[in-house]
């Protein structure tokens, strides 16, 4: 009986590995992951910024609207079937006990403010947001604009959070300067409308000279 040789076979050495490949993933998953925060917050500010300046022309159409109304509020004929319950109280030489100092708060002297040369002017120092005690007009408070002639909705989403407002100063015609009687000069009225967003804390503001 003859023993069969055992042959051995020593299997080759494996290379070490040096992991430099697991460290280039780990990097390129980095940068990756950068580049992905990175773009999400463009992608954020964009959208931001849009709903920004979305809300700010809301605000601003708010103001435009209040202008209108104020010049219903004003003029002495009806447009378009929109009129102003206080129309007498304006002309070119108004009863200027109707403007009172800090602005009316009350009947048809709500929103009426006077004008002092060399004071602040009083739009300045009206509070549009106060709920008491208010010295502005809301849109449709002295017009028929409220109604169905050309109604101002106001609520959640892309709609304004309050409605416009403005006020009215009755300023000395600068084309009198010249005119030494108070009681031959003639009045202009300074008109300043907020408008709002859907957040109340976004705001337009508009101003205009209208002479009767």
């Amino acid at each position: 009986m003859h023993a069969q040789p055992i042959s051995l076979h020593r299997s080759p050495a494996r290379p070490l590995q040096s992991g430099a490949s697991l460290v280039v993933v780990l990097l390129l998953l980095v940068v990756v992951s950068l580049l992905g925060i990175g773009g999400i917050q463009i992608a954020t500010m964009a959208e931001r910024t849009t709903r920004n300046d979305r809300d700010l022309q809301i605000a601003w159409q708010g103001a435009e609207a209040a202008l209108m109304d104020a010049e219903f509020d004003i003029d002495t004929e009806s447009v378009g079937g929109i009129t102003g319950t206080r129309r007498a109280l304006f002309s070119d030489k108004p009863d200027l006990t109707n403007f009172i100092a800090d602005c009316g708060t009350t009947g048809n002297q709500k929103g009426l403010c006077a004008y002092v040369e060399g004071d602040r002017p009083y739009w300045l120092t009206v509070d549009f947001l106060a709920t008491s005690s208010t010295r502005y007009v809301t849109y449709g408070d002295f017009t028929s604009a409220s109604g169905s002639a050309r109604p101002f909705s106001v609520g959640k989403g892309l709609q304004a959070a309050l409605k416009p407002r403005y006020v009215i100063e009755a300023i000395p015609d600068p084309r009198d300067a010249e005119v030494e009687k108070p009681a031959d000069r003639r009045y202009v009225y300074r008109v300043t409308a907020m408008g709002f967003g859907p957040n109340p804390t976004t705001q337009g503001v508009l101003q205009m000279i209208y002479r009767d």
